[in-house]
């Protein structure tokens, strides 16, 4: 008898099982080799920044140079160990130099080391309070008029030393001596700044592939290398790198109790707030990168961060935080742990054994010029919009003014007690005023409605006759029960007198409507949609969450009876709209169309493969056989866009050359037919393609216009298209939208001309 046969099934399962596991494992050990190499590099690019930047922070406060290696070594290495951020990098805390340089000034180096050691401990028992998101809550322009009050006195005390003499403590006296100084610079020292200038603006911008290939140095290395170099054999101040056997270490605090425990108070707020504001920042960098990794733990990065000051000031080093230059620098090199920011640490501590001599050799002008670049960066025009915007311009420009002026706690000081009473003015001061234009009585009213308001209100209804057309313009986001019921009550005794009554918002749009009234508003849901947004530091996913939230809020129970009917009814789309998948094209929006009304099919380039080209093409083809053949769509449209980044791509000869192997590169060679047509129609169009109001802006929009026309002519190769074509049941059509101008174009196949569409043409519908 034969023995028994196992079971095949069993034998398939333990097979594949095997087969799995050892696939998954050396996937997983091939990942885990990427992600050390990444970590690596990144290490190397963010030490090669921070050695250059800690040495000119140190020289800008008084400190030993080697004061500002061992604020490195120590941030890379515990703050990146113990904190909370893993993918940010702490060093040498750029907002603290004026603090720091005062402290020196004022109390020598071993008390500030004490304050620095004790700033740290303040941070660990903050941090075991759990207080760090509270810190977030003082006003953006508050910290950015701070960052900005500390960068412009950085600039103006290290512009000195590129001119060759000495800063004072004090910026109003920089300012007075400032005149002086640029009449009898020093030669050597202006060009040695002018050097390092030059190089870290123009580094970023080398053209070609060579440059392409310099660019992988940092700019900071790269300026104090060619500024040392040319430097050599030139008399002029250098770095002086001390022996570490004669380490300065801290000292009891020495000087007035009440100045030592403002000193602590300041370190400690500044250093804070830089570092969870940059974690923050640093967060944002890498979920727009794609990396799903937890969100950083605000407190204990302030642990990690009080760890690192008290470890820094006990060994002779500058006060530590967490700062956004290393930070983005290290996500943008790739980092994936907080292996790199260790390693980053380590690599500083070698340097500071082994190049030490070296590092002797760097001119203090360069340095200088280094950490008045840094300064300059500080005061951030974008966050001086982004405050204007938010009629916070008071409370930045005086938090700033009383930084130079005064000092970083007293700025502080001066901004928060600015802004409450900004916002207190902006409670009470209420504007209100009635005109009549037309037979129609306006009460506009501007500011917040409270209950002190209500009198003035009350006031201003006596000047509206009984039965009159009134408008109420309210110009303000607040209204409290007072108002609402005071307004709501005149404007049921107006219409009860046989007058009529309404409200609008500050461009005078209604906020109500009669329910027989019927407007397509496709702006009003999109309008403001920032206000969705969580509180700073929760980043796109919050985001999200919060816009779901709005939705479920405000939508929703708009569109339910609507969504019902279609559930039941299934979708009956009569357009396919292919277009692309940039993130400012909201279909919905410049279409005016609402749920079920379009089927959408949106892909990088708003490209549409022929038939035969490519099986990884099929998905693109596949929605429009089920939009032409099941849906019975009765048009496709093309709709292309300004600024299109794959057009953009297909001008500069990136990732559709013959052999290239990634999926973007394999997708964006559909786009060569349509390169190549605007190769044969040159800059002119030959009269094949045209906008009908205006020139065509540049390359960039001609291939953008090209593109809709030849992705048409691919639409029509597809027999399902042109079978329906042939039936006189489908109409293509081509659209291209200009993002800046908000003005969409349709395109006259037989001219091959764009034509703006105008507000007149619904009106003539």
């Amino acid at each position: 008898m034969s023995p028994p046969r196992p079971d095949l099934r069993h034998t398939v399962s333990r097979t594949l099982g095997h087969t799995v596991s050892r696939t998954l494992s050396h996937a997983a050990g091939s990942a885990a080799r990427d992600a050390v190499r990444r970590d690596l590099s990144a290490s190397i690019t963010v030490f090669l920044i921070a050695v250059p930047l800690s040495l000119g922070i140190a020289m800008a406060t008084g400190a030993p140079l080697q004061a500002g290696l061992v604020s490195a070594a120590v941030g890379g290495i515990v703050a990146g160990l113990l904190g909370g951020a893993p993918l940010q990098v702490s060093g040498a805390a750029t907002s603290l130099v004026v603090v720091t340089a005062e402290l020196v000034q004022r109390y020598g180096w071993r008390t500030t080391c004490a304050i620095t050691v004790l700033a740290g401990l303040a941070q660990l028992v903050l941090g075991a309070l759990r207080v760090a998101r509270t810190t977030l809550a003082v006003s953006p322009a508050i910290v950015h008029g701070m960052l900005a009050g500390i960068g412009a006195t950085i600039a103006l005390a290290q512009l000195h030393v590129v001119l060759g003499g000495t800063p004072d403590p004090l910026a109003l006296d920089n300012i007075a001596q400032l005149p002086r100084q640029l009449t009898h610079p020093h030669p050597a020292a202006l060009l040695m700044g002018a050097v390092t200038i030059a190089v870290l603006v123009g580094w970023p911008r080398l053209p070609g592939r060579v440059g392409r290939a310099l660019r992988a140095v940092p700019a900071p290395l790269a300026a104090i290398t060619v500024a040392t170099a040319i430097a050599a054999g030139m008399t002029l101040p250098r770095a002086v790198m001390p022996s570490w056997k004669t380490l300065v270490l801290p000292g009891l605090p020495e000087g007035p109790v009440l100045g030592i425990v403002a000193a602590v108070l300041t370190v400690t707020l500044v250093a804070s707030m830089e570092s969870l504001l940059s974690a923050v920042a640093v967060d944002k960098l890498r979920a727009a990168r794609g990396d799903t990794a937890e969100r950083a733990g605000l407190d204990r990065e302030l642990l990690g961060q009080g760890a690192s000051n008290v470890v820094s000031g006990l060994l002779g080093g500058l006060p530590v935080a967490g700062g956004a230059i290393r930070g983005s620098a290290n996500v943008a090199a790739g980092a994936v742990s907080r292996r790199a920011t260790v390693l980053h640490g380590v690599w500083v501590v070698l340097c500071s054994g082994l190049l030490a001599g070296v590092l002797g050799l760097i001119p203090l002008a360069t340095l200088a010029a280094l950490v008045m670049a840094v300064g300059v960066r500080m005061v951030s025009f974008a966050h001086l919009k982004h405050v204007q915007r938010h009629r916070e311009f008071p409370v930045y420009a005086v938090t700033l003014g009383t930084v130079v002026l005064f000092g970083v706690l007293q700025g502080v000081a001066a901004g928060v007690a600015v802004s409450v009473f900004l916002q207190l003015h902006r409670l009470t001061r209420t504007r209100i005023t009635v005109t009549e234009e037309d037979g129609t009585h306006r009460v506009h009213v501007r500011g917040q409605l409270t209950f002190l308001a209500v009198p003035q209100l009350t006031q201003a209804f006596t000047q509206v006759p009984y039965g009159a057309t009134a408008v109420v313009e309210l110009d303000g986001s607040f209204m409290d029960h007072a108002a609402y019921e005071a307004l709501r009550t005149w404007c049921d005794g107006h219409r009860a007198r046989g007058g009529w009554a309404t409200l609008a918002g500050r461009a005078g749009q209604p906020i109500s409507e009669p329910a027989s009234a019927h407007a397509c508003r496709p702006w009003t849901p999109w309008h403001n949609h920032h206000c969705t947004r969580t509180e700073t530091g929760s980043g796109s996913a919050g985001q999200l969450v919060g816009g779901l939230s709005a939705f479920q809020r405000n939508t929703a129970p708009l569109v339910r009876d609507e969504l019902a009917r279609l559930a039941a009814e299934g979708q009956r789309p009569t357009q396919l709209f292919l277009t692309c998948a940039d993130s400012r094209l909201v279909t919905s929006m410049i279409t005016s169309s609402g749920p079920g009304d379009l089927f959408t099919v949106r892909n990088v380039g708003n490209l549409m493969p022929p038939p035969g080209t490519d099986a990884s093409c099929d998905s693109v083809a596949a929605a429009v056989e089920y939009a032409v053949d099941v849906l019975q769509v009765g048009s496709i449209t093309v709709c292309g866009h300004s600024g299109c980044g794959a057009m953009q791509a297909l001008l500069g000869g990136q990732g559709h050359e013959p052999g290239a192997q990634t999926p973007l590169a394999r997708w964006l060679r559909h786009g060569r037919p349509s390169l190549a047509r605007l190769g044969r129609i040159g800059r002119l169009g030959r009269g094949e393609v045209a906008l009908a109001d205006r020139p065509v802006a540049d390359d960039l929009e001609r291939l953008a216009l090209v593109n809709v026309m030849q992705q048409l002519d691919h639409l029509m190769a597809h027999p399902c298209v042109a079978r329906r074509v042939a039936e006189g049941t489908l109409h293509l059509q081509g659209m291209y939208f200009h993002v800046a101008e908000a003005q969409a174009y349709v395109l006259d196949r037989a001219t091959g001309t764009f034509t703006a569409v105008r507000p007149e043409v619904l009106d003539a519908v």
